[in-house]
């Protein structure tokens, strides 16, 4: 957080860049603070979209030193690769639109006539440009051949790509209204980008429903089809897997599980939050905590409120 990138040799404090990405690198230093401000994002978006299931994504606290959850072509994997594609290309996106860079602005205005109640301005968000420097930057690890099978570099991909695909179909109109007395009789609209956490929940909607696949020589060649008979054929939204992830119940370093001991369960809960479910059938332990909280909170005019602060015992449940 603290590097002016300003200077190439700022490149290579990202140890873990490929040469492509190097070459990006110093020459778009503008955009690094959106690509390391586009990492923090896929880390806080993947922990909140998964915070009450078994994986709750905290193996993404070692990239860009994956764990093996992370490294198989998983559902996991799948989700992250999606998740830091569409994170890339929004984080570009945003800051051409708010001037932190120089060789973009705002995004190009809606080819589409405005409806009666609203006209076209602001400064909509530049998605083309980040989809453009966002796939070239995120996408470089994936086209190397380093470490990687043809199978999962072709995952890979198409998995980066359904991010992308998402963000893009999420570009909506947004509106500022103007009128005396907040009337509304005139509506400024652009089109800009939801909050990356949407992106994320749309993104684990479709890991949910992921397809198993295989990398199969299908005419003149090999593409990625479902490994199951009947499954129908895998298209430009749908997040795909080659291996089958581990349960996450009980540590295992070499599948990258951590287990759930010690997380915190939900009793009455029937979701994945549910101590049943999070603690794998192990039971929990019950514990009570002193928590302090507004209270007795009273409104005055004009244009302020007023709470006391109270004590009150909470009890909670962690897996055994």
């Amino acid at each position: 957080s603290g590097v002016a990138w300003n200077e190439s040799q700022h490149c290579r404090l990202l140890s873990a860049l490929v040469p492509d990405q190097l070459q990006l690198c110093r020459r778009n230093l503008e955009v690094m603070p959106s690509i390391v401000r586009a990492a923090r994002r896929t880390q806080g978006a993947c922990q909140k979209a998964f915070a009450n299931m078994r994986w709750n994504c905290s193996s993404i606290q070692r990239a860009p030193s994956f764990s093996p959850d992370l490294l198989k072509g998983t559902r996991e994997s799948a989700f992250v690769y999606a998740l830091a594609a569409a994170a890339a290309a929004h984080s570009i996106a945003q800051a051409c639109a708010s001037g932190q860079l120089p060789h973009c602005s705002c995004g190009p205005g809606p080819a589409e006539e405005p409806a009666p109640a609203f006209r076209w301005g602001g400064c909509g968000d530049n998605l083309r440009y980040g989809l453009q420097l966002g796939a070239a930057f995120a996408g470089s690890p994936l086209r190397s051949r380093a470490r990687r099978t043809p199978a999962l570099r072709a995952v890979n991909l198409h998995n980066s790509a359904v991010g992308r695909q998402v963000l893009s179909d999420s570009l909506d109109t947004k509106c500022k209204c103007h009128g005396v007395s907040g009337s509304c009789s005139v509506k400024t609209c652009w089109k800009g980008l939801p909050n990356l956490d949407e992106i994320a929940s749309d993104l684990k909607s479709k890991y949910l429903a992921a397809i198993k696949v295989t990398h199969r020589l299908i005419g003149a060649r090999k593409q990625l089809v479902p490994k199951e008979v009947g499954i129908r054929p895998v298209t430009e939204v749908d997040l795909v897997y080659l291996s089958n992830s581990p349960d996450y119940c009980t540590p295992n370093l070499h599948l990258g599980s951590l287990g759930t001991q010690d997380r915190q369960c939900n009793k009455t809960s029937v979701g994945s939050d549910s101590c049943d479910l999070l603690c794998c059938g192990r039971g929990y332990n019950a514990y009570t905590e002193e928590v302090l909280e507004r209270c007795h909170c009273r409104y005055h005019w004009c244009c302020y409120v007023v709470c006391k602060k109270c004590r009150r015992q909470v009890e909670r449940h962690v897996c055994k």
